[in-house]
């Protein structure tokens, strides 16, 4: 059908399409160039500037994502931005490194293209109906600050630019903490839980791309054999514990909510909360990277940190989003890794195996308490 008879909203809770999982791709590239940032500078000023970075990496992705969960991506217009917003992501990525150098202006001038970009879009899809032009409009309107002093970073001093960009980030939280007070959003939630979904699952896979990289470069040995494994086991108990049963729940209450409860729920479990669950991968790649270099010798403190840090706030940002969803908290499985981490980080001389090793016996402690739990209730629910 002609493109101008069209409508560039999308009728129906769609399925997520491959111009948006092109974009995806994207932007989990700019994640693992984070993830190499991380890694040259493990310090507490480093750990800061990643931070800041990620943010803005995530922010942008997850306003184009509010942009496209209604509108028709199968439209020409619609595939044509997202298209054009891939570039300037790919740019965006590429100045991750030099961010706090001389590439602070490309990385943010590449980041407020894309944020504009996506506002301009989204209150072109939106201007088919009155509501969501309005909500488009005010959290548009409330973005600006944000987006002048993400401009105004990238000309500041090197030492002065974390303190405007975390300015600019706050500025960010307030314009969604108003925008969510709106109606008008017209959400999908099936459309919208899987895209963050899908990130969750990209990630992941780049965290052990990232391994497999860092393996390539060594000569082949069992005990790197087993490191790698092991590696691979930890990320599918992770990929587990959020998509065995607790996506499909956090959708299903997500479906549930209507009017301003449904556009909180998106920005509190999805646009906030996944932030840090998202960020969770980073720290566990970067302890994996470091386990799979030096595949026989102990742990250095710092990759140590890291790699259990990733790990409990992977398992407590998903459990805190479905408290968000429930009401309810997933303790036993915060419990188990909070344990975890502790043993970790106190337990002597840990070689990268045996950090493995504990962390996949934790994680599959979670999936079986998890599992009996299901089976108690389904148990109770049918007496």
């Amino acid at each position: 059908m002609p493109t101008s008879r069209r409508s560039l909203l999308s009728s129906e809770d769609q399925g997520a399409t491959f111009v948006e999982l092109f974009f995806d791709l994207v932007f989990v590239f700019a994640v693992t160039q984070v993830t190499g940032f991380l890694h040259h500078d493990l310090t507490p000023a480093g750990i800061g500037k990643a931070v800041l970075i990620f943010w803005m990496i995530w922010w942008a992705w997850t306003q184009f994502t509010w942009a496209l969960n209604p509108a028709n991506t199968d439209h020409a217009i619609v595939r044509l931005w997202t298209l054009v917003a891939t570039g300037v992501a790919f740019i965006m990525a590429l100045s991750v490194q030099d961010a706090f150098g001389d590439g602070g202006l490309l990385f943010a001038g590449s980041y407020v293209a894309g944020r504009v970009i996506g506002l301009v879009l989204y209150y072109t899809v939106a201007s088919e109906r009155p509501e969501l032009t309005h909500a488009v409009r005010r959290f548009g309107l409330f973005s600006l600050g944000g987006l002048t002093l993400a401009v105004a970073g990238g000309f500041v001093d090197p030492d002065i630019r974390p303190y405007v960009w975390l300015t600019a980030v706050l500025l960010d939280m307030g314009a969604a903490l108003i925008g969510g007070r709106t109606s008008g959003w017209g959400l999908h939630p099936g459309h919208f839980a899987e895209r963050h979904g899908l990130f969750v699952i990209i990630a992941l896979g780049e965290s052990l791309i990232v391994a497999g990289v860092a393996a390539s470069d060594q000569p082949f040995s069992t005990p790197l054999l087993l490191v790698v494994l092991g590696a691979v086991a930890v990320s599918c108990l992770l990929w587990w514990s959020y998509f065995g049963w607790l996506k499909e729940d956090l959708e299903k209450a997500f479906s549930e909510r209507e009017g301003v409860d449904q556009s909180r729920f998106a920005r509190n479990a999805y646009s906030f909360v996944h932030f840090p669950l998202i960020g969770s991968i980073i720290a566990v790649a970067i302890g994996i990277e470091t386990m799979v270099a030096h595949p026989t010798e102990a742990l250095e403190v710092e990759a140590l940190a890291a790699f259990a840090a990733g790990i409990v706030l992977f398992v407590c940002s998903a459990a805190f989003a479905w408290w968000l969803a429930r009401g309810r908290l997933l303790w036993q499985r915060s419990l188990i890794v909070l344990v975890m981490a502790a043993g970790l980080l106190f337990l002597p001389s840990l070689t990268p195996l045996g950090v493995l090793g504990i962390a996949s016996v934790a994680m599959l402690l979670i999936l079986v308490v998890e599992f009996v739990r299901c089976i108690e209730h389904v148990s109770e629910h049918e007496t």
